[in-house]
């Protein structure tokens, strides 16, 4: 017997034409190239659910907002024990950055299993796959992303295939082949992969789920949203600061703010988004700083924050539309005061950032200092994943146990 719940999906529509299609069938993108956005009967939601239910449900991290998402049978309701993670004020390094103590917070998505926030979407998305009877699924990643289609994939009992740049941080591609993913290593990046995938569907008979290619890690990552919103008392903060590559959270961050308000669940203005980039590989912010909405490959590509090395995004038009609609804007940062912004923050505050999440507090610093936002706004900047899973400084110092007084090595000069 299976447990149906209630589902409130009414259709799923165009992110460009606002063409609708049937929901409860297997979809990519739609006929015009460009991801889907799965639709509810916000009214009735609005009516049927409420906060304080919300708050009182035992499901696991955020499946609490599952009447907000559109997985219809509990046996499909895929789970590794996803948390809500924590926010952390910056008190020691807030000066640092130019901001008040506690005004900055850290949304540090390290602590859901895999090890970042591409569990959401990735969860939500092999979820999805099962409920609509795909068996193997294949993605381009450059790391993070791959790890948690594996591992959810293979709790699912299903088949995946993942394809890397051959620069992948070396812990991701091992941790990808850990999990059961049937990794392979790519001689170019992660366009280069997604080409290979899209070429491998009809051959091998993999489902894509790429960036914006499917219609349901939108879904699991909008429930940052959610989460950011009840933890701050259904309020939300003045200033976003999100590590953009293909820029599925920022979007459905923005799609769950929308959701929330037009329930009646939060009032007052919207958080300023600010989609954060490498200089080695900016497309977002480029095309944003031109006045365009579609951003052209980026070439060259190259940046130690693995995560946010993404030349193209389907998705590109989403990205730039919610940073201006938030009246919010878009930021790039050298590799260098990204990799400094980590090491100072892991110094003073004990909390290791992976480098795109550094980039988001190298950005807040640079948005304070040339007057784009206020020390007086409160900022969340979001970590996407434990930086534990990215190179670390080398170690070169020794003690010789066996030495007469191995301690003076200690000692001042």
């Amino acid at each position: 017997m299976t447990l149906m719940l209630e589902s409130y999906v009414t259709h799923l529509e165009c992110s460009l034409t606002g063409k609708r299609y049937a929901a409860g069938e297997i979809h990519g993108l739609s006929d015009a190239g460009r991801p889907l956005l799965v639709r509810y009967d916000l009214d009735a939601l609005a009516r049927e659910v409420s906060r304080d239910s919300v708050a009182a449900s035992t499901a696991p991290g955020f499946w609490r907002y599952a009447p907000f998402l559109p997985v219809r049978h509990a046996e499909n309701r895929i789970s590794l024990g996803e948390v809500m993670t924590p926010l952390l004020p910056l008190r020691r390094s807030a000066a640092g950055l130019g901001a008040l103590p506690d005004r900055v917070l850290v949304k540090d998505e390290g602590r859901l299993p895999t090890g970042s926030f591409k569990a959401r979407g990735l969860c939500l998305a092999v979820s999805m796959a099962k409920e609509l009877g795909l068996q193997h699924l294949a993605i381009p990643t450059n790391g993070n992303a791959g790890a948690a289609m594996a591992a959810y994939a293979s709790r699912a009992g299903l088949r995946s295939t993942v394809l890397c740049p051959d620069d992948t941080p070396d812990i991701n591609i091992r941790e990808i082949q850990a999990q059961g993913g049937e990794t392979w290593m790519v001689n170019g990046l992660i366009n280069d992969c997604g080409r290979l995938v899209g070429e491998g569907k009809a051959r091998f008979h993999w489902f894509d789920v790429s960036t914006l290619k499917e219609p349901y890690r939108i879904e699991g990552k909008k429930t940052m949203g959610y989460e950011l919103a009840e933890q701050l008392g259904w309020k939300l903060p003045d200033v976003i600061f999100y590590p953009t590559g293909g820029g599925t959270g920022l979007i459905g961050m923005w799609k769950a703010f929308a959701e929330l308000k037009a329930m009646g669940w939060i009032d007052g203005p919207m958080p300023r988004m600010v989609a954060v980039q490498a200089s080695g590989c900016a497309p977002i912010v480029k095309a944003w700083e031109a006045g365009d909405e579609h951003a052209p490959v980026w070439q060259d590509a190259h940046t130690v924050a693995a995560g946010i090395r993404v030349p193209v995004a389907v998705g590109d038009f989403l990205i730039i539309r919610a940073v201006r609609e938030s009246g919010g804007f878009c930021m790039a940062l050298d590799d260098d005061v990204i990799m400094a912004t980590r090491d100072r923050i892991a110094q003073e505050e004990g909390l290791l950032l992976c480098p795109e999440g550094a980039a988001t507090a190298a950005a807040c610093a640079r948005a304070l200092k040339e007057g784009l936002i206020s020390d007086a706004d409160s900022v969340v900047l979001w970590n996407c994943a434990t930086g534990l899973k990215y190179p670390l400084p080398p170690v070169d110092r020794h003690l010789d146990c066996h030495a007469d007084n191995p301690l003076d090595a200690l000692a001042p000069a």
